[in-house]
């Protein structure tokens, strides 16, 4: 199993990772405080999250505090697909993966009526079915990807821009051949 997998497989690192990359930089305190623990716990878990290449300091914080970010490594989506199959901590985090989704969804459930009626009207579940050859579906989640990193940032420096999460869980509905 590859480092950085090894290094979430623990609850608070993966919460860590998962606050990190959807709700953007924190401090150690910060993190203690959203995820209802101590600063030293987070401290020790942040120090294996840096040393498996996952979070970096942002140099923004000051002489008492430092300011934490996902790593930003082109190649981190590679190194999380080396599992074995019959790997019990990598299916136990895809599994605490979509428990965190499932979280943030319901959240979203319940908070949406605060939010303006455009954001009410774009967000939320949806199930699109999608019938294709294999070729044809690895294609369509390449051009997924590309559209989803064309949109990554186009928000930056926008008055009223809002970080959103899209979760993309596809599987296949028919039974295997």
């Amino acid at each position: 199993m590859s480092q950085p997998r090894r290094a979430l497989a623990h609850p608070l690192r993966s919460r860590i990772v998962a606050h990190l990359r959807i709700d953007g930089a924190a401090t150690g305190a910060e993190l203690a405080r959203v995820l209802e623990t101590n600063t030293g716990v987070i401290s020790y878990h942040l120090r294996v999250l840096e040393a498996a290449g996952l979070v970096e300091d942002t140099g923004l914080g000051n002489a008492k505090t430092r300011v934490w970010a996902i790593a930003d490594d082109e190649d981190d989506d590679e190194s999380f697909n080396d599992v074995a199959e019959d790997d019990p901590t990598g299916r136990w985090l895809d599994h605490d993966y979509v428990d965190h989704f499932a979280q943030r969804a319901h959240r979203w459930i319940d908070d949406q009526d605060a939010w303006a009626s455009i954001w009410q009207e774009s967000c939320g579940l949806r199930d699109v079915p999608v019938l294709a050859t294999e070729e044809q579906f690895v294609a369509y989640l390449a051009e997924l990807d590309e559209l989803n990193e064309r949109y990554r940032r186009i928000g930056a420096g926008s008055p009223g821009a809002k970080r959103v999460a899209v979760f993309l869980a596809p599987y296949p509905v028919d039974p295997p051949q």
